[in-house]
């Protein structure tokens, strides 16, 4: 890293605001794993008071996204870093652009419970909606675990947890046509479910992405989720 003052003072001062930003990062997570939570509970539990909080909450998870990227920014313009700093710096603003991105299908799942709170319809079960906002919260933690601490190996991991997601993605889909076809009083509420799904899905692709820029930390190379490759020398 090329420090810009060209002081100790300098180079201490970048690694605390260094430090500053991966807790950003970390809060940013942790509330956009929450609001994800938080919407999966409005939908089965039918709380239109919870799905509200949701919605409203997102305003919050939009500032600390601002916030991050406005710091990373910052010490990209200020203190000129190179190698893995620089890398770091790079990944930051994208990894926290898809942390806000899953506010806002946590945003999209909300407004499903809300519309079948207030449609007042009912709707098939589907348990396994649960499961898969739980995966979709793992994955997202995974791959903020793997991208603070450099880590490729998770950060592959999470790629590799992708498919497991995109499979109950296409069999909830299969159930829930099941469902339509045989009672068209449940299309509505199935295809409210189906959007649902689709959303924690996207969760994942975004937990992937996270995951992505995990290993380019780590070994300074693009996967585009090939995920099975074996990691190169690792550079400094």
């Amino acid at each position: 890293m090329t420090d810009g003052a060209g002081t100790t003072g300098g180079y201490r001062h970048f690694h605390d605001e260094l430090a500053l930003l991966k807790q950003r990062l970390l809060d940013m997570s942790e509330r956009a794993e929450s609001l994800v939570a938080l919407s999966v509970e409005s939908l089965v539990e039918r709380d239109r008071e919870k799905a509200v909080a949701v919605i409203e909450g997102d305003r919050e998870l939009d500032r600390m996204e601002v916030e991050a990227e406005n710091l990373a920014i910052s010490l990209l313009a200020l203190q000129q870093p190179m190698a893995r700093d620089l890398r770091f710096l790079i990944g930051a603003i994208k990894v926290s652009s898809d942390l806000e991105r899953v506010g806002d299908h946590a945003v999209n799942i909300a407004q499903s419970a809300v519309r079948l709170v207030d449609g007042r319809t009912a709707a098939p079960p589907m348990p396994a909606l649960e499961d898969m906002a739980r995966r979709a919260r793992a994955m997202l933690s995974d791959a903020l675990d793997a991208f603070i601490r450099g880590d490729g190996a998770l950060g592959r991991a999470v790629g590799r947890a992708d498919d497991q997601v995109d499979a109950m993605h296409e069999g909830i889909f299969r159930s829930l046509l099941t469902y339509m076809m045989g009672d068209p009083r449940l299309i509505s509420s199935s295809l409210e479910l189906l959007l649902v799904s689709r959303n924690l899905e996207r969760v994942a692709d975004l937990a992937t992405n996270i995951g992505e820029d995990a290993v380019y930390l780590a070994e300074g190379k693009q996967i585009r989720h090939r995920f099975d490759e074996e990691p190169e020398e690792i550079r400094p």
